[in-house]
């Protein structure tokens, strides 16, 4: 595990928030030279700990409004057929293998619940290897702002 100190979280932190904030700005928000915050940046990207940069795209208002997270439970001789039978799904954002009740996690988005329905019965119950699965549809989010704790 990489060692990191707090001026790395509070860096790590900002970031994760902002990943557009200037170095001046976040140097002036976390109230450290501009220098040591970018030997700082440069260091985590060289450590792997920032692994890149991204942006968070407002699937509603791209008309994406249903969002659901789907636990599916396989044979386990087709694994690599599920997954690439997922991946083709094209409401398929990310697949999880996991412990638990279910063996497989995968996150979905939508336009509405028509079309969820139609990826959950065309999609995933047409893939071989797949044994059962159950579908939950988000209906309210809430996110943590600083997911770094700074002692």
């Amino acid at each position: 595990m990489a060692k990191v100190d707090n001026l790395d979280l509070k860096i790590l932190s900002e970031l994760s928030d902002d990943a557009a904030i200037s170095i001046p700005k976040l140097s002036k928000k976390i109230d450290v030279n501009t220098s040591v915050v970018y030997s700082r940046i440069k260091r985590l990207l060289k450590r792997k700990i920032i692994e890149k940069y991204t942006i968070e795209v407002n699937d509603k208002e791209l008309g994406y409004t249903v969002k659901s997270f789907t636990g599916i439970n396989i044979d386990s001789k087709q694994r690599d057929n599920v997954i690439n039978g997922l991946f083709e799904i094209n409401g398929v954002r990310e697949i999880s293998e996991v412990t638990g009740r279910f063996d497989i996690l995968i996150t979905m988005h939508a336009k509405n619940l028509a079309e969820m329905h139609r990826l959950i019965s065309e999609g995933i119950g047409k893939i071989q290897g797949i044994i059962g699965s159950e579908s939950f549809v988000e209906m309210k989010r809430r996110k943590k702002q600083t997911p770094y704790m700074v002692d």
